[in-house]
């Protein structure tokens, strides 16, 4: 049986919503892969002609990765840094004490 916390969610139901948003970052992580390697082979086949000068996929690569990244620190490795919880619990302590 789950202890309720401060915040109203249960240690299961606070479980529950970190697996899900860690399948939700494994389903946008393949959807990366995919789309990136589809653009990969559009340059690739359509650049042949023009001796593959300028590898134009990069800047979808770059930009999309750099939002992959942020997703997978939000996901695995959460801080208190910025969150509303820990600046709501020390707001309380400070009025309390």
């Amino acid at each position: 049986m789950s202890m309720q916390q401060n915040d109203g969610l249960t240690e299961d139901e606070k479980l529950w919503q970190m697996a899900k948003m860690r399948s939700k970052f494994k389903q946008g992580l393949a959807v990366y892969f995919v789309v990136n390697c589809f653009l990969v082979a559009v340059w690739f086949f359509t650049s042949r002609g023009y001796g593959r000068s300028y590898f134009w996929p990069i800047w979808p690569i770059l930009g999309w990765g750099l939002a992959v990244v942020l997703s997978y620190l939000r996901t695995y490795h959460t801080t208190d840094l910025f969150s509303a919880e820990s600046e709501f619990k020390k707001l309380k302590e400070k009025q309390g004490g």
